[in-house]
């Protein structure tokens, strides 16, 4: 295993990493032993799979980080910024645990937390735990806190450390609260602090871009049972704040806490209320039919069920016939019709869900549909000889076609199914045209997800990455976000990246004014470590 020198550089450690992927890429043997020997995914495989594997960027830096001794490519960069500072600074070393320890939301970046990294800081340097109640708190440190609650309880409530966020929120919104090893010592500090008399209901405002540290939105405020609920999802941690008498009505915890049947179950159990909180269609954003189960029982004769609504956005997420099954058994009207007066289980065959339809046809209904509805059907299904057949026989079929119709493309992108996709854009489909939840292209779509292949496709076919969203923003602001936010965990945002590259997107160069932020065609844009090595290598704009 390699060492780190004392005061290592991170610009020679990328510059490693650019190195290995040339080497890999000419199939050098030293560079192709590497990989085998430190990059889990390849490790032991033959030369000819290592050549098809096409690795890139972000697996040369695990490479690399994993060569030295770390999990990955963020936890060398914590700990190359860590050997760099002073030991003797400690508000610098603090402030490098919290923005470690606390998403975008709490620290002002766009970035998630990263509490392997935030760990790293910590055991290296536990001093930072002395003399700062609020770091203490994040950094699980009992000792501390207990000492400093025997010297009285002022400052209990008091926004303080290097994000000025209360004790209480400092605990219940740390990332080492998910982490095995720290878990029991952070709950810990949550019960000293209860104990002690800690507000549960002592929110701080957010600070998510455009919002920041210094100019924060008063308008989303960030609760304790917030940070265990809905951000850490930890159940014990729920389990206390609500026995101390917090909200379950925050306006937030239960919309988030649905990826947690556990923390969903304690919410509930304690009045947190459905209605008014679009949990309902937040929860069909995921296959959970737990979760989805608990919602409408809490909710019985809720406004959510009346109408097409939940079953029209369960189609449009093209969720699975179980998911369906929870929402007509929870109350959900089959025979509904949408605001435009279509049926859902014509709804469904337009989103190719075949099966979904039949839940969804009323018995004795009419099964005869136009062509126009075959075609969309036969598209959104990927069937391509049957929709080849009937823009032969009606060539003017998608010409025909309405703006509500035409976004299939952009929805169907949203959800991940390729094969559609590509069907519909050899078919002539417009590009460009937008929809989903956010106004936003194929393209766009795609790239949001780290759907490399689908994002080259579209490019090869003339998709524009200047192609404008409903937040006011192009592709490249959609790379931003999705790259250090990464909404689908298997996404490839380097390889989107380069795609981009090769079709018209300007390279960056480093922003001399912001330190970690980059400037594309004069705008500053961060993206995340590995796709920014990746457009500085791209043409300047």
């Amino acid at each position: 295993m390699n060492s780190l020198p004392e005061t290592p550089n991170l610009d020679h450690l990328k510059r490693q990493a650019k190195d290995l992927l040339a080497a890999y890429r000419r199939h050098q043997p030293e560079a192709m032993d590497q990989f085998r020997r430190h990059l889990p995914v390849v490790r032991g495989a033959s030369d000819a799979d290592l050549k098809a594997a096409g690795l890139r960027l972000a697996d040369a830096q695990s490479c690399i980080a994993r060569a030295y001794g770390y999990a990955s490519w963020a936890d060398l960069r914590a700990m190359v910024e860590l050997l760099r500072l002073r030991a003797s600074d400690v508000p610098a070393l603090r402030l490098l645990f919290a923005q470690r320890a606390y998403g975008g939301d709490l620290s002002g970046h766009m970035d998630g937390a990263q509490p392997r990294a935030a760990a790293q800081v910590l055991e290296r340097h536990p001093e930072i735990t002395q003399g700062c109640v609020v770091t203490a708190a994040g950094a699980g440190a009992v000792e501390p806190v207990r000492a400093a609650l025997q010297r009285g309880t002022d400052w209990i409530n008091q926004p303080g450390g290097p994000l000025m966020l209360t004790p209480l929120v400092a605990a219940c919104h740390s990332g080492l609260l998910g982490q095995h090893e720290h878990r029991a010592a952070v709950l810990e500090v949550i019960r000293l602090l209860l104990e002690a008399g800690a507000d549960v209901s002592a929110s701080v405002a957010s600070r998510w871009p455009p919002a920041s540290l210094h100019a924060q939105d008063e308008t989303t405020p960030l609760s304790p049972l917030y940070g265990a609920a809905g951000v850490i999802r930890d159940p014990e941690a729920v389990r206390l704040l609500l026995a101390a008498g917090a909200d379950p009505n925050d306006g937030e915890s239960l919309y988030h806490a649905v990826e947690n049947v556990d923390c969903l179950r304690l919410l509930l159990e304690a009045g947190a209320r459905v209605t008014g909180t679009n949990a309902l269609y937040r929860v069909l954003d995921f296959h959970a039919p737990i979760a989805l189960a608990l919602l409408l029982k809490a909710a019985p004769g809720a406004p959510e069920l009346q109408g097409a609504g939940l079953l029209a956005w369960a189609i449009r997420r093209r969720r699975a016939p179980e998911i369906f099954a929870v929402l007509l058994e929870g109350g959900c009207d089959p025979a509904a019709r949408t605001a435009q007066g279509q049926s859902l289980w014509e709804l469904a065959l337009r989103y190719g869900l075949r099966e979904v339809a039949e839940m969804l046809r009323a018995p004795g209904s009419p099964t005869a549909m136009s062509g126009q509805d075959r075609f969309l059907a036969a598209c959104a299904a990927g069937e391509a000889a049957v929709a080849r057949d009937l823009l032969s026989q009606e060539p003017g079929l998608i010409a025909a076609l309405k703006e509500a119709e035409l976004t299939l493309l952009p929805e169907l992108a949203a959800a991940g199914a390729s094969k559609a996709v590509r069907l519909m854009v050899e078919l002539g489909w417009p590009i460009e045209v937008k929809g989903g939840d956010w106004g936003a292209s194929a393209l766009n779509q795609a790239v949001f997800r780290g759907d490399a292949q689908m994002a080259r496709f579209l490019l090869e076919r003339g998709a524009s990455w200047q192609a404008q969203h409903g937040f006011g923003d192009d592709v490249s602001g959609t790379l931003c976000w999705a790259s250090q936010n990464r909404p689908v965990p298997e996404g490839d945002w380097v390889a989107c990246a380069e795609a981009l590259l090769e079709h018209g997107l300007p390279g960056v160069r480093r922003d001399p004014n912001h330190p970690g932020a980059v400037l594309m065609a004069g705008r500053p844009r961060q993206f995340s470590d590995a796709v920014t090595e990746c457009l500085l290598d791209g043409p300047v704009g």
